[in-house]
């Protein structure tokens, strides 16, 4: 049994992981804004902002998983929201590492979320993890996540950092947002829809980090997706399908999302065709390849 310390415990990822850590037999710790010792993953206090740490989550703990940030899509891009998703991922990533370092407590591996943002909008291009970043906020704001997680690995800790791509679970994020309109018998895709969408099941996610918490041949930056990235028309037309209900797809126009959201529109009409070659060839084995495969199952599970 290990004992795994997660920052952004309580988000998505974060709270699937918890819990499949748990069904293995490991500890599970948080941490948050405020100590909560009784809760159901016992929770330390920390502050990136501030520059504080519970020490004690420190000492306990064997494996660190860094998937705290704020949400890219949650605020509109002003100026302070750019550089508050920007600060609260290297905080983060700053903060842990000198407790490691003041601490002379190391983990036997630091797993940190990134995020395939960091390729922007390149069209019909395969991308691996050696394609240089693409241009704009997104690309930027990983490069400075990824410069910070680097300094982790450079301090010796053995540090993987997984590219995330859009993760499908029903409780949360892009596909929850895409089920709302099926309620209603129509489905959106953005723009064209011909922008590829590198997805993952979220539990193929979640396995992914703990694969890189138990391999220790594994360093560096993976990709977080699963084999065969859909463009996002095929993605809702998938949707559709597994409901198993008739329902009219309709676009969203481009113009009108920029009209909207303004530069954030780029986290629905960028396109990455995003590889996942080099978790396989680490051995990592996908549950969920397919989109046929992944949708009736999140649907089925509720997960």
């Amino acid at each position: 049994m290990s004992t795994v310390l997660i920052a952004g415990g309580s988000g998505l990822i974060g709270s699937r992981l918890s819990q499949l850590l748990r069904e293995r037999g490991d500890e599970v710790l948080h941490l948050s804004r405020r100590s909560r010792p009784d809760a159901p993953y016992p929770t330390y206090r920390w502050g990136p902002g501030d520059s504080y740490i519970d020490d004690e989550a420190i000492l306990r703990t064997d494996y660190v998983v860094n998937l705290a940030g704020a949400g890219i899509a949650d605020k509109p891009w002003t100026k302070a929201r750019k550089q508050l998703i920007i600060d609260s991922r290297v905080d983060s990533t700053h903060l842990l590492l000198s407790a490691f370092e003041r601490l002379q407590h190391f983990p036997k591996a630091y797993l940190s979320s990134a995020a395939i943002g960091y390729y922007g909008d390149r069209n019909n291009e395969w991308l691996d993890e050696n394609a240089a970043p693409g241009q704009g906020f997104l690309p930027e704001s990983c490069i400075a996540w990824e410069e910070a997680i680097g300094e982790v690995a450079q301090a010796g800790i053995r540090t993987v950092a997984v590219r995330v791509g859009i993760v499908l679970s029903t409780r949360g994020g892009a596909m929850e947002k895409m089920l709302l309109p099926f309620h209603f018998r129509l489905g959106a895709y953005f723009g064209d829809g011909s922008q590829w969408y590198s997805w993952i099941h979220i539990d193929d996610l979640c396995r992914m980090f703990i694969k890189a918490m138990e391999d220790d041949s594994m360093q560096g930056v993976y990709n977080g997706v699963a084999p065969n990235p859909a463009t996002n028309k095929e993605l809702t037309e998938a949707i559709k399908d597994a409901l198993g209900k008739p329902a009219l797809a309709l676009p969203a126009p481009a113009l009108a999302l920029r009209l909207a959201m303004g530069e954030m529109a780029d986290v629905v009409l960028s396109s990455a065709r995003v590889r996942s070659q080099k978790i396989e060839a680490a051995g990592f084995e996908y549950a969920f390849p397919t989109l046929d495969k992944a949708l009736p199952d999140l649907l089925q599970r509720k997960v």
